[in-house]
């Protein structure tokens, strides 16, 4: 009975001498929310009070070439063999292809919603950039580091980044701003102006006075109650 109190009092000074290296679970939880920064908070506000942010600056296309924004890369899953535009047109399937080997897509739906056009090759649709390489080149992107321009180039942390649209529709849309094109169905030009504007304000890009113009018609008329959210780039 000696030998079982020994025991007993042995293994309740060691626990005592352990328990003060040991953190109470709350002082646990604490450090893991210290290691793990929170995403930026998205920021909500009207068309108006958006365009009204964008500063405004002239362009300069000088020194642009499309290699100076790498794309596409390996995209959000590195593992899943497909990369930047592939994920896109998964993501943006109404209904979902097969995926084969190099993650080749047969099958499947898509709407580009720039022309209202029911889609089911995903050989005819591009990934487009809601605000086109060239453009963003224009409106501060030329100063960037490749890293930067990288990143948005492939931008999957923002769902109107990216969009997957016909490839003819995409042609004409090009590199131009608000100002020198709109989709052509008028039921998704709000929207179209609200993921503009989110997409210069998310990466922090300028606006110049023709393209200001454009966005206060639409912000000041038919898309007044159109919301914009967005969430600065890291």
């Amino acid at each position: 009975m000696i030998k079982n109190l020994m025991r007993g009092l042995g293994a309740l000074s060691l626990s005592l001498a352990l328990a003060p290296l040991l953190p109470p679970p709350a002082t646990q939880t604490a450090q893991a929310a210290q290691a793990t920064p929170a995403a930026p908070a998205a920021e909500v506000t009207t068309l108006a009070d958006a365009v009204g942010l964008l500063k405004v600056t002239e362009e300069d296309r000088a020194g642009y070439t499309r290699a100076s924004f790498r794309h596409w890369t390996a995209g959000e899953d590195a593992t899943d063999g497909c990369d930047t535009a592939a994920e896109v047109l998964l993501a943006e399937a109404v209904v979902a292809p097969a995926v084969g080997t190099g993650c080749k897509l047969t099958g499947g739906r898509w709407t580009s919603y720039f022309d209202g056009q029911e889609v089911t090759d995903a050989g005819s649709l591009n990934v487009a950039h809601t605000v086109a390489l060239g453009e963003a080149w224009d409106s501060g992107a030329s100063a960037w580091t490749a890293g930067r321009r990288e990143a948005y180039a492939n931008d999957q942390g923002a769902d109107v980044s990216l969009v997957a649209v016909t490839s003819r529709t995409n042609r004409r849309k090009s590199d131009h701003d608000p100002a020198d094109w709109m989709p052509p169905s008028p039921e998704v030009q709000c929207r179209y102006t609200g993921e503009w504007v989110s997409t210069k304000l998310r990466w922090q890009l300028t606006a110049d006075d023709r393209e200001l113009e454009a966005l206060k018609v639409y912000a000041e008329g038919p898309c007044e109650d159109t919301i914009v959210r967005y969430a600065p780039a890291s």
